[in-house]
This record gives structure tokens, C-alpha cells and sequence, in this order.
């Protein structure tokens, strides 16, 4: 392991702190960084998450797809725990933190603002940063990009019903320049150079090496874009900790129950672990792209919705990275033969 990935927490929490002093520092800085958006997508954490994407998709290898077929149940996973359970479990915490346990410290009208924000992030399982968590668990490339691609598919047709049968909102315009730009950003452009590469490369040993050398381009990306995603909220994080520290609670909760679940499945299943841990990873991430485009759209840009997606966005990279963790320490336990795993 490189020394990026050997202290990628260790870096990604400097990268936390660097990036609300920037934002209190040099508003100005952050305000250009800002500006740079286009239908939702901020262009340049777009390029930072297209140079993390871009060497898992070099793995990709076309032949392996037809394979796919073969390993049907972490499909299953992934399609029952995102849009049958994901989205029903974030709207009932969301209610029961909001409504019930927070409810004496928070005004009425604004806790309905952040359970749609919280019902917005559950019903939009992540696209982009799925490929760099399913790299640093050394997860299959082609899975995985079956496994994004079929999310996408089902969230062009499922986020709006669900959305508005969750909060009771009947006209739901889907930000579909959103959807498209995020597609085309996060997978059909680097999948494509990520093919491309390959096929200039040719033997397996050169493309071997050459995912040696670009490799740590994904953790730089990683921890450039915390830097400027807590870059953008520094001002917010500093006014409200006390507000985002109420919505972080039912995220937290969210993230770690799906993944146990989606986890606890795939192992039940005996389902491979380089295609369970990206499995699991997916339901827990978010899209939060579409999930902030659409609170923007729905309830303004200072709204509390909108306040909820982005602490989504705050939350989600260290959880993931603790995830990452525990699903490295225990892949042992998924590479052990049926009857020894039974005896375990």
C-alpha cells in the first residue's frame, strides 16, 4: 500500500479540517469553486471524482461481463435493500428523530424541511463514489459497473414515485439535466477512457503496471475533494454544529444499519466478497448530487431540506471510509469454504 492509502483517514481528516478553515479563510476562493456548476454538478469536483473513477474503469475487462449473470444474489442485494428498503427506513428515522426525540429542540415547520432532505438522500443510491470505495476494497470492476448502471436505470424511473409518495409532494420534477451530466461525468466518460487505456495497453501485465502508477490518483482526488466539499459548508458547519450534529444522527444510523443488513445478506448468501463489499458500499452511499438538486428545487436553496442534504454529503465520507475498513478486515471471512464458514 502507498502511504496516501497506508493513512487515507489520517489524510481525509486533515483534509476536513483544512477545508472548513478554507472556507472561513478565503471565502472568495470558495465562492469561484463554487461557481463552477453546471445542472447541480460542480465541474471541478467533477474532474476530482472522474480522476478517482478513471483507474478502476482501466480494470474493467469487456470479456468479464458475460459472467456477470452468473452471480445473480448481489444483484438482488442491491436492488431489494435500495428501493425496497432504503428509502422506507431514512423516512421513518428521519420521523422519529424530528418528530419525536429531537422534537422539543426543534421547530415544527423546521424539522419537516429536514425529513425531506433525509427522505431525498434515501431514495438516491450513489453513482460516482462507489467506484473508489469498491477499488479500495479491491472489488470487481465489471460488477460493479453493472451494479451502478442498473441503480441508474431504476432511479430514472423509480426516485420521482417514490419521492412523492414519501412526502406527500405529487408535482416532483426530476432534475433530469442533473441525472444525464452525472451519468455521462461519472461513468460513460471514464468508462470510456478507461477502455480506451486498456486496449493502447493490450497485455495484462502492462495495464498491471500502469494502474501501479495512476492508482494514487484516486486517493488524491479523494482527499481534494473532501477538502472542497467541506470547503463550501465551512461557514454552515460553524454557524449550526448543533443543527448538523441533529441531522448527522438518523444519516449515521441510516448508513450503518443498510450496510449491515446488505452485508449480513451477501454473507448469508455466500455471495464472493469482491462483489458483497461494493454491494453493501452502494446502499449506503448517497447520490447527493440529485439529492441536493432536487431540495434546492422542491423547498429554495436555504432551506432546511436543503441544509439536510448537504450535511448527507458531509457525513458521507468518513462513514464510508470506516466501512471500507471493516469490509477489508473481514474479507476473510467471505473467502473461506462453505463448510469451514459453517463451522465458524
Amino acid at each position: 500500500m502507498s502511504i496516501f492509502e497506508k493513512y487515507l483517514s489520517v489524510w481525509v481528516a486533515l483534509a476536513m479540517v483544512s477545508g472548513i478553515v478554507l472556507g472561513n479563510a478565503a471565502p472568495a476562493v470558495v465562492d469561484t469553486i463554487a461557481s463552477a456548476e453546471v445542472a447541480g454538478v460542480n465541474l471541478v469536483v467533477a474532474v476530482l471524482i472522474w480522476a478517482m473513477v478513471y483507474p478502476m474503469m482501466i480494470g474493467v475487462n469487456p470479456s468479464s461481463l458475460k459472467d456477470v449473470a452468473r452471480q445473480p444474489k448481489g444483484l438482488a442485494i442491491t436492488l431489494v435493500v435500495n428501493w425496497l428498503v432504503k428509502p422506507f427506513s431514512m423516512a421513518a428515522l428521519g420521523v422519529l428523530f424530528f418528530e419525536v426525540v429531537f422534537a422539543p429542540y426543534v421547530q415544527p415547520a423546521n424539522a419537516q424541511q429536514y425529513i425531506a432532505g433525509l427522505i431525498l438522500l434515501g431514495a438516491a443510491p450513489c453513482t460516482a463514489m462507489v467506484f473508489v470505495w469498491s477499488q479500495l476494497t479491491k472489488g470487481d470492476e465489471s460488477y460493479t459497473l453493472l451494479q451502478v448502471s442498473l441503480n441508474d436505470l431504476i432511479m430514472v424511473f423509480a426516485f420521482a414515485p417514490i419521492v412523492a409518495f414519501l412526502l406527500g409532494v405529487t408535482d416532483i420534477q426530476v432534475p433530469w439535466s442533473t441525472l444525464i451530466l452525472s451519468a455521462v461525468l461519472f461513468v460513460v466518460l471514464p468508462l470510456t477512457a478507461g477502455l480506451w487505456t486498456r486496449n493502447r495497453l493490450v497485455s495484462e501485465a502492462r495495464i498491471a503496471g500502469f494502474l501501479s502508477r495512476v492508482k494514487p490518483l484516486s486517493v488524491i482526488g479523494l482527499i481534494a475533494t473532501v477538502t472542497i466539499l467541506f470547503g463550501l459548508q465551512g461557514g454552515v458547519i460553524l454557524d449550526r454544529p448543533a443543527v448538523i450534529a441533529m441531522i448527522a444522527v438518523p444519516i449515521l444510523i441510516q448508513s450503518y444499519g443498510i450496510f449491515i443488513v446488505a452485508y449480513c445478506a451477501a454473507y448469508a448468501l455466500r455471495v464472493p466478497h469482491k462483489i458483497a463489499a461494493p454491494c453493501a458500499l452502494i446502499g449506503t452511499s448517497n447520490f447527493f448530487e440529485l439529492a441536493v438538486a432536487v431540495a434546492i428545487s422542491l423547498f429554495g436553496l436555504h432551506s432546511g431540506a436543503a441544509l439536510a442534504t448537504v450535511v448527507g454529503v458531509l457525513v458521507e465520507v468518513p462513514v464510508m471510509l470506516t466501512l471500507v475498513a471493516f469490509a477489508n478486515r473481514t474479507r476473510g471471512r467471505f473467502d473461506v469454504a462453505p463448510a469451514s464458514r459453517r463451522q465458524a
